[in-house]
C-alpha cells in the first residue's frame, strides 16, 4: 500500500480543498473549505456555472446592500459544499464570514441560515461542520450551536486554551494548525525543524493526549500541514485534513507509516486538567504571543479573502 492508503487505515483523512476534481482523486471521507479555498475554485473558468448558479439561486429582490451580497456569499459557500457532498461519503465544513468572528449572535444566525439553506437542498445537517474561528465569541457561538443539533468545526486553533474552551463547549470537532505554529516558530528561531520536534506537531499532540485523558468527545483533526513529515508526525489522530499536493505526496510514497497517536496511550500521558473561565482564557491567550499572533492574522486573511470573493460575484454579476 502506498503511504495515503495506510494512513487511512489508522485516520480519517480529509480533503483539505474545494477543488472537485482534487476531492474525486484522492477519495477522502471528508473535505473543509475556507474563505480562500472557495475563492481560488469559484475563480476557476470550470466552476463558472457553479458560481453563477450560486448567484442565481442568492439574489433575493428583497435584499440590497450589505444583506444581499452576503446572501449572495452564502449561497455561494452552501452551492460548492452541495457539489462536494455529492462526490464524499462524509462531512463538508462551512465557514462562517470572519468579519463575525468576535460576534456570537452574528456567528449563530449565519449558521443557522448555513444549515437552514442545505436542509432546503435536501442535505441532513448532520454532514454539514459550520466552521467558526476559535476566538471565545466563537466558542460560546459553538456551545449554543451544539445544543441545537448544529455541529461546528472551530478553526484558526493555536494552542491549548482554545482547544480546552472547544471541548469543555462541547464542540464536535477541532482544527489545530500545524503549519501556522511551524511558520511562527520557523521566524521567530530563524530555523527549520524536524517532525518530531516541530512545534505544530508537539501542539496537536498535547491536545489530543488531553482530549483522550480527561474524556473529552471533540474529535481533533490537525490542519495546516507545510510537509508531509507532519502529516505522518500525527499519524493516528482522529482526522487529518490534507491538501492536494500533500496527498498527492502521500499517495506517490510507498514508505512505511508508523501509528504516533492513540487513545490507549494518550490516555497515560501526565497533564493536569485545565479550569478555564473568561477571564483566564483572554490572559493565558495573551500570554501566547504565538496564538495570539495568529489567531488574529488568520482572521485578516480569511476576511480579507471573503472580500475578494465578493468583488469577484460583482464581476460575475456584470457579465450576465
Amino acid at each position: 500500500m502506498n503511504s495515503l492508503e495506510q494512513l487511512k487505515q489508522m485516520t480519517t483523512v480529509v480533503a483539505d480543498t474545494g477543488d472537485f476534481d482534487s476531492i474525486r482523486a484522492f477519495e477522502p471521507r471528508d473535505a473543509t473549505t475556507n474563505p480562500t479555498l472557495i475563492l481560488k475554485a469559484a475563480a476557476k473558468p470550470e466552476y463558472r456555472e457553479v458560481l453563477r448558479r450560486a448567484i442565481r439561486e442568492g439574489t433575493s429582490p428583497g435584499l440590497t446592500g450589505k444583506a444581499a451580497m452576503a446572501r449572495i456569499v452564502q449561497e455561494v459557500l452552501v452551492q460548492f459544499g452541495r457539489e462536494i457532498l455529492a462526490i464524499i461519503p462524509g462531512r463538508v465544513s462551512t465557514e462562517t464570514d470572519a468579519r463575525s468572528a468576535f460576534d456570537t449572535a452574528a456567528l449563530v444566525g449565519e449558521a443557522r441560515a448555513f444549515i437552514g439553506r442545505y436542509q432546503q437542498l435536501g442535505i441532513d445537517r448532520e454532514r454539514v461542520l459550520i466552521k467558526i474561528a476559535s476566538t471565545w465569541e466563537g466558542i460560546r457561538a459553538a456551545e449554543s450551536l451544539e445544543r441545537e443539533g448544529i455541529h461546528c468545526n472551530l478553526t484558526l486553533l493555536f494552542g491549548m486554551p482554545q482547544a480546552v474552551a472547544c471541548a469543555e463547549a462541547g464542540v464536535r470537532l477541532i482544527s489545530p494548525f500545524v503549519g501556522r505554529i511551524l511558520d511562527w516558530h520557523k521566524a521567530k528561531q530563524g530555523r527549520d525543524f524536524g517532525p518530531e520536534e516541530d512545534p505544530g506537531v508537539q501542539s496537536v499532540r498535547a491536545i489530543y493526549g488531553y482530549y483522550k485523558k480527561f474524556g473529552h468527545a471533540t474529535e481533533v483533526m490537525g490542519a495546516s500541514f507545510r510537509n508531509a513529515g507532519e502529516i505522518l508526525a500525527l499519524a493516528g489522530c482522529d482526522l487529518l485534513t490534507i491538501s492536494p499536493q500533500l496527498l498527492g505526496e502521500l499517495q506517490g510514497s510507498e514508505a512505511p507509516v508508523e501509528r504516533k497517536l492513540g487513545p490507549d496511550s494518550a490516555r497515560s500521558c501526565q497533564m493536569d486538567r485545565w479550569a478555564l473561565d473568561e477571564p483566564r482564557f483572554r490572559f493565558l491567550m495573551n500570554e501566547d504571543a504565538m496564538a495570539t499572533e495568529k489567531t488574529a492574522e488568520g482572521i485578516r486573511s480569511f476576511a480579507a479573502d471573503t472580500r475578494k470573493l465578493e468583488e469577484l460575484i460583482v464581476a460575475e454579476q456584470a457579465r450576465v
